[in-house]
């Protein structure tokens, strides 16, 4: 099952592998606002309304406690809370389900019997379900799922989320997150593994969450973040409400971006570092949304002065008091071995030897682990460890509210031909590439009286923009999509908002309210 996610556009490798899978006969649902490409080889498409994903979910639930196919020996055995999780998703009839969702109740019965009774069954989803005000509810509510019905901890079952941009998962292993040291070990709560990184790194680790990356935009705004750093990113395009992003970014007292372009960001920078390329300029490691972690080979040299990212750093701290000894990759990839034990057993050599290892991998005879979870079939409640919680969750609507004043609901997203803010992939041709639009549905079309090609007007709370029109009939009247691949053709995020989860601090870039003005004749063609 595919859940907010257009994997053919976002995912193609992964979605090959989905192919494959439905040539051997696996079934293919999907559930997204739009009928994309992946919805077009499913065997069933569930176009919810946007920001329904929690009411969708819940009455998938009740209908599969309700018609006997809960899977009560694992949630017996391995799971907690299953009483107040039943409790709170009894009220999601089919009835209320397709009222909120605008999906019929005969597709969700399809959806929620097909995958209560597979014997194997994989939920992915992608940013249609982590961009939202609720993101970590959204995905609380499909992790419920897969414990109601054991689709979890055995081969070929499970939950994958899978990373929108390539070794996200890397990047968190390797303690990108504001709570967590490399190895995912508790900033706050793990003593131990404080005392691991303290000893190697001889400075005392303070045991407190740093901010994530909404926190920081508003430490901007109060004051209290003057200096900033920024490696590989681009927020100054890539930011919900982005007209506050780029103030902010523009007014801190020293701007440092590090990256192997000229971003919008870094033409904002006091300093600009210019980097190598981690895919072919530089020695290290990449981890895959199923936790692989494989080799990069330098294959080029950086061009002019640009430089290894270690090097940098190290050159930095130089700068900044601390002595430093230039590391190789290797040498970095060693010292984490040795604080994050979920990588201990994974050298270079196992690594090239064995094609890629999975973590977990404690120690070097180790296979890695295919999979996780495994220990919840245990009947050993000590080889079981702790139960799977159970977390009930309350379906919440969009913050960017439709009107009379903004009838339209504007979704966005990426195209297969692009990457993320275009940084990486505008500089060459591609025959699929067509700029960037507002899509919209025929009956929207006929009923603004717009054609293909036409330039309007889109206006949201925030900001407008003006950008052509494109006829998708793949999209529901009263849904309009656009991405984010051309900001210098349209700022598509000057429309958004940034309406924010409070756990992940992840904007609400899938949900805002628009409306569409046509321009007159002349503006319209130029």
């Amino acid at each position: 099952m595919l859940w907010g996610s257009n994997a053919r556009a976002a995912h193609p490798i992964f979605f090959h592998h989905v192919l494959k899978a439905i040539r051997k006969g696996a079934k293919l649902a999907v559930v997204d606002p739009r009928q994309t490409a992946s919805a077009q080889f499913a065997d069933l498409w569930l176009g919810l309304n946007v920001g329904s994903d929690i009411a969708l979910s819940h009455t998938v639930a009740r209908e599969i406690i309700v018609s006997g196919l809960a899977n009560q020996a694992f949630i017996e055995n391995s799971t907690s809370g299953f009483e107040a999780y039943r409790d709170c998703v009894m009220e999601w009839t089919l009835d209320r389900g397709e009222t909120v969702t605008g999906i019929p109740a005969a597709s969700i019965r399809e959806l929620a019997h097909t995958y209560a009774r597979a014997d194997r069954a994989i939920l992915c989803w992608t940013l249609g379900i982590t961009e939202h005000h609720n993101a970590v509810d959204n995905v609380v509510a499909l992790i419920n799922l897969a414990l109601l019905t054991g689709h979890v901890g055995r081969y070929g079952s499970g939950l994958n989320p899978l990373r929108g941009q390539n070794n996200v998962q890397g990047g968190g292993d390797m303690g990108a997150i504001p709570n967590k040291l490399p190895g995912f070990q508790d900033i706050e709560t793990d003593a131990l593994a404080r005392a691991r990184f303290e000893a190697a790194w001889g400075v005392p680790i303070v045991p407190k969450a740093g901010w994530h990356l909404t926190q920081m935009f508003d430490a901007m705004e109060h004051g209290t973040l003057r200096a900033l750093y920024v490696i590989g990113e681009n927020p100054a395009s890539s930011e919900a409400d982005v007209t506050r992003a780029q103030h902010l970014l523009g007014s801190r007292d020293t701007l440092i971006v590090q990256d192997i372009f000229m971003t919008r960001t870094a033409e904002l920078a006091h300093v600009v570092f210019p980097a190598s390329v981690s895919a072919f300029e530089t020695e290290g490691t990449v981890t895959n949304s199923e936790r692989r972690v494989q080799r990069v080979r330098k294959a080029l040299d950086p061009p002019g002065n640009a430089r290894d990212d270690i090097w940098i750093i190290t050159e930095l701290a130089k700068r900044l008091g601390a002595a430093w000894p230039l590391a190789t990759a290797e040498m970095a990839w060693d010292e984490l071995r040795s604080l994050s034990p979920m990588h201990r057993g994974m050298s270079y050599a196992r690594i090239e030897a064995l094609g890629g290892l999975q973590w977990p991998c404690p120690d070097e005879t180790h296979p890695g682990e295919k999979f996780l979870h495994a220990r919840l079939w245990e009947k050993d409640p000590e080889k079981r460890g702790r139960l799977a919680p159970f977390s009930p969750v309350v379906d919440d609507p969009p913050v960017d509210k439709i009107s009379d004043e903004f009838p339209l609901r504007l979704t966005t997203g990426r195209k297969l031909d692009s990457y993320n803010t275009g940084v990486q992939t505008r500089a060459f041709a591609s025959p699929l590439r067509e700029g960037e639009a507002i899509e919209i549905s025929p009956a929207e079309a006929r009923s603004l009286g717009v054609r293909d090609d036409e330039r309007v007007r889109v206006i949201s709370r925030r900001g407008q923009v003006v950008a052509k029109v494109r006829i998708d009939p793949g999209l529901r009247s009263g849904l309009v999509f656009m991405t984010f691949h051309f900001p210098e053709e349209v700022e598509t995020n000057l429309l958004t908002i940034d309406a924010t989860d409070p756990r992940s601090g992840t904007a609400e870039f899938k949900a805002a309210a628009v409306r569409i003005e046509r321009l007159d004749a002349q503006a319209a063609v130029s």
